[in-house]
């Protein structure tokens, strides 16, 4: 008698993404993705209400994974806010690496990117919440384009980074995507040096590196 084939959270994602890199498209149901993987439409549902909810939970593991990395780095822990958020990108843009070709299919060739962004609305929190536990200090600084920058929260400006950063990477065609590196380090400081003091020469660079670049944003 054959084995009865275990369903979990992790064999329906690695089917799913499968599925769509092979076929370039998203399941026409729910039923027929568990009939063509030996599943009833009800092992489906004991994890997930959607395909939709499917997209943003694989967001959300990467992040899951990117934290379980990091925290196993010893170093990490004594970094300061700075190098953790850019020890926390690096790491986070490897993993995207690895998936690169299911990222591009879920954000970059929906016709309405806003139906991509809805798949990100898990890693958003997540990523905030990772933010705001770094307790990034700022200052109380007068200049009248900090303080309108300083209105919005903290870590609402940094997911507009981690966005722009991504729409950065997805169009990025440099060998092993050095330029996203360049300009995650270059963003990273620029953004620092903007909550703690005044401008600096670092703001500039970074101004003049996404001149170079002629980056757009990412809508």
């Amino acid at each position: 008698m054959a084995k009865k084939k275990t369903i979990t959270a992790q064999s329906i994602t690695d089917a799913y993404m499968s599925y769509v890199l092979n076929t370039n498209e998203r399941p026409s149901s729910v039923f027929s993705f568990a009939e063509a993987n030996g599943m009833k439409e009800s092992d489906f549902y004991n994890f997930y209400a959607s395909f939709s909810a499917l997209e943003k939970q694989i967001f959300q593991t990467f992040f899951e994974h990117t934290n379980v990395l990091l925290h196993k780095d010893e170093a990490y822990h004594e970094f300061d806010a700075q190098n953790k958020l850019l020890s926390f990108y690096f790491t986070f843009f490897e993993i995207l690496k690895a998936n690169r070709s299911y990222v591009v299919f879920v954000l970059k060739q929906n016709r309405d990117m806003l139906n991509g962004l809805k798949s990100l609305s898990l890693l958003r929190e997540s990523f905030k919440n990772y933010v705001d536990e770094l307790d990034i200090e700022t200052l109380n600084l007068k200049q009248e384009l900090l303080e309108n920058l300083k209105q919005r929260s903290l870590s609402e400006a940094a997911w507009g980074q981690l966005l722009i950063t991504l729409k950065f990477w997805l169009d990025d065609e440099s060998a092993n995507f050095e330029k996203t590196d360049l300009f995650i380090e270059k963003s990273i400081h620029a953004s620092f040096d903007l909550i703690k003091t005044p401008p600096l020469a670092s703001l500039v660079d970074f101004g003049k590196f996404l001149f170079k670049e002629k980056i757009k944003p990412m809508m």
